[in-house]
């Protein structure tokens, strides 16, 4: 076991609004006006934040396209001695925003400091009506529907709540992509979070929904429920793992896991 870091120069990720400017804390507040060199994700978004609150400070950018060049540039600051923080546009920087290569790069020669606060996810879960734990945040499924059904797909038999985020325009093609593969399930949107026409949906995957599809949602699903376990079942499962690269035997002895049926059984079905 390794205890990380204790520095006097800092790299602080603060979390920011999703969207009411109220929702950030005073301890982000503080710690964005004290930190010496500040990034951003969009520069005219904590714009409108910084002004909101009198805050006078020059920003740098730091998103997806120029992270790996930013490292360095972090790095050096931190040399120095200076403090730095990292916002994104909106919510918890790293998740579905940049800041884990920086992170990665400096945790073995500099403390990191998050600044908790608001979270998409999170704020939709608690108020979905679906069982809020366990749960398992995918995020941005990939645009391409190949790659978008193959990561679906491994979660199908996750028996936790899934939640997604998704763009409007993709809004409708990713719900039949759940159907296809998870099923009639119940599933839950939620629109324009902490804002005036914050809106949550409720409906089963194979229905046809009509919302509107401007900006970005949380879309979340009932994670599976275990039933009688079919030989069926069984078999689908071996042959899922074992294009994962496992051995039958180790495909055998990996499905009794995960759908808590005995070895035996699992051999006596594979035998047939």
């Amino acid at each position: 076991m390794i205890e990380r870091v204790k520095t006097e120069a800092k790299l602080y990720l603060i979390s920011t609004p999703i969207g009411n400017l109220k929702d950030i804390t005073y301890r982000a507040l503080e710690i964005i006006e004290k930190v010496d060199v500040l990034y951003a994700e969009d520069t005219r978004v904590t714009n409108k934040l910084l002004n909101h609150y009198h805050i006078s400070k020059s920003l740098k950018i730091y998103h997806d396209h120029n992270e790996e060049q930013m490292v360095y540039e972090i790095k050096n600051a931190l040399s120095k001695g200076l403090s730095v923080g990292i916002v994104s546009d909106a919510g918890t920087p790293m998740i579905n925003d940049p800041g884990y290569t920086v992170v990665k790069a400096i945790k073995d020669d500099y403390q990191i400091v998050s600044i908790p606060g608001a979270s998409a996810y999170l704020t939709a879960l608690t108020s979905s009506g679906l069982i809020p734990q366990p749960h398992t945040f995918i995020g941005f499924l990939d645009t391409k529907q190949t790659k978008r059904i193959k990561t679906i797909t491994l979660y199908k038999y996750t028996p936790t709540t899934l939640i997604f985020y998704e763009r409007g325009s993709r809004l409708k093609e990713t719900i039949n992509d759940l159907y296809k593969i998870l099923g009639m399930r119940k599933a839950v949107i939620a629109r324009e979070l902490t804002k005036l026409h914050e809106t949550f949906y409720e409906f089963d995957l194979k229905e046809d929904i009509t919302v509107d599809t401007r900006g970005e949602f949380v879309l979340l699903v009932e994670g599976y429920q275990r039933g009688e376990i079919s030989d069926e079942r069984i078999k689908e499962e071996v042959a899922f793992l074992m294009k994962q690269g496992l051995t039958k035997k180790d495909a055998i002895i990996e499905a009794s896991l995960r759908l808590d049926v005995k070895k035996n059984r699992v051999y006596e079905v594979m035998l047939k």
